[in-house]
């Protein structure tokens, strides 16, 4: 994992975007740091209390930002294996913003191929428009290149709609979520 991550910087700045125009509170959970604590879990009921809130806060959110950087072609196995506790239907319905970064162009189709698969388990609704960045849309590890900061703003905007059908009508419980 590279440090600082990428595909958390493109999860934050997706969060922020939504935030400005959804009101809510945004939270990052970072899989990184969550790594030792579940990696060895093979059950749900095995991992420690700071992976179960991790679990119940994207259960509970009322959109998920989830970002992955490529690897071998797929999202990361730590990010599978974290997406293997959560609920079967805890993600139902739920508005789903995918994001993926890699080292180049070559991996743009994970998020088609890869992530909506994943989430078509969960019966989760994938938005229409992903967002994939490679190293060179990103200076100073903040999403930088023009096109990228277009096509964020235009899958944000694309998504609202969608954002909008499933969330309560009255002051949410829940807070909006990304996971990279």
């Amino acid at each position: 994992m590279q440090r600082p991550s990428r595909s958390a910087a493109l999860a934050e700045h997706l969060l922020g975007l939504i935030a400005d125009q959804v009101p809510g509170e945004q939270h990052l959970i970072a899989l990184g740091p969550l790594a030792p604590h579940f990696a060895g879990s093979v059950w749900r009921s095995q991992v420690p209390v700071a992976v179960e809130r991790a679990l119940i806060a994207v259960e509970q959110a009322d959109v998920l930002v989830v970002a992955t950087p490529v690897f071998r072609g797929a999202y990361t196995g730590l990010f599978k294996h974290f997406f293997d506790f959560i609920d079967q239907d805890a993600l139902i319905d739920k508005p789903v913003l995918l994001a993926a970064t890699g080292g180049s162009d070559r991996h743009a189709l994970v998020i088609d191929h890869q992530l909506r698969p994943l989430f078509s388990f969960f019966q989760a609704r994938a938005l229409p428009l992903g967002v994939y960045a490679t190293d060179k849309d990103f200076v100073d590890h903040r999403p930088r290149d023009e096109a990228l900061l277009e096509r964020a703003a235009l899958a944000v905007r694309r998504a609202l709609p969608l954002i909008d059908l499933t969330r309560p009508v009255t002051p949410p419980q829940a807070e909006d979520m990304a996971v990279a």
